[in-house]
């Protein structure tokens, strides 16, 4: 009876430290293609997915939909250089009652059976991801080294990445042994309908601003590789419909959200201040 009661209470401690990462409300997203679909499937049979496009096109936004819709916890993870293994997995503390282990944020996910999303992979170290690959095949085992101990994930636990390959580089890619083990899902930004009614959703503001911050994006993206390495994306785009709904003239809130955030160019700023001139 001691045995099952503390088996319970331990169920009940892992339920209560997943309350944070539950999406209550439904988060919007304007699906531009069959992209529900293909997760839907690729949930269905648990196989990991990489979410593939530019920064700022939603690929967040989509993954906090998606477990809203499924009804699963989301545990997000932003990678950088100095993430290590232990961040992910976990590691001994010091507590009151002596040295305590602390699941990581993937050992959590891979326990209870929650979305672990690692966010931007690309930027975490090489020999960090590596600890993934027995969670991206059919053994779904996550080895915790630390404590001698072979955790096979629960039923509903998925494991999704997101990957910009424009960013990608001799030294900061993944390794084509990574990127094979996951089903790979495209984005990019929607075309001006679409995103003109995303930006009027998010940001507040009339269909006529919308059109006229999208019209300047497609601007400024038809200036990458010319100066830019990215052109204004869509999450740009709502930042600077914020700004216009507060009563910024649109003019002012291109330049504070779009042009001085990507370039400190003057030949370049002067560029794109004459493209949100000839647009508006």
């Amino acid at each position: 009876m001691q045995a099952t009661t503390s088996a319970a209470q331990r169920l009940a401690a892992q339920d209560h430290a997943l309350d944070d990462f539950r999406i209550l409300d439904e988060p919007y997203y304007r699906p531009v293609a069959n992209e529900v679909a293909l997760f839907e499937a690729v949930y269905a049979s648990r196989m990991p997915v990489m979410l593939k496009g530019p920064t700022g096109c939603g690929k967040t936004r989509f993954v906090e939909h998606m477990a809203w819709k499924l009804g699963r916890p989301l545990i997000t993870v932003s990678c950088h250089e100095d993430m290590t293994a232990s961040d992910l997995v976990g590691r001994y503390l010091l507590d009151a009652d002596g040295t305590v282990w602390h699941d990581g944020p993937l050992t959590l996910a891979v326990r209870s059976g929650a979305i672990c999303y690692l966010d931007e992979i690309v930027e975490a170290r090489q020999d960090t991801t590596v600890v993934i690959h027995s969670l991206t095949d059919d053994r779904r085992i996550l080895p915790l080294e630390k404590k001698n101990e072979v955790l096979k994930a629960h039923p509903d636990f998925q494991l999704v990445i997101s990957y910009n390959p424009g960013y990608q580089s001799v030294l900061k890619d993944l390794k084509e042994s990574t990127k094979q083990r996951f089903a790979a899902i495209g984005f990019s930004y929607p075309e001006s309908a679409v995103e003109a009614e995303i930006v009027a959703a998010e940001a507040g503001v009339d269909q006529k601003t919308a059109d006229t911050l999208v019209r300047i994006a497609q601007r400024s993206r038809n200036l990458k590789g010319h100066g830019l390495e990215e052109g204004a994306s869509t999450r740009m785009l709502i930042n600077a419909g914020l700004l216009v709904d507060k009563g910024i003239p649109i003019a002012e809130a291109c330049a504070v959200a779009l042009v001085l955030p990507i370039t400190d160019d003057p030949d370049m700023r002067d560029a794109m201040q004459a493209a949100i001139a000839a647009s508006i």
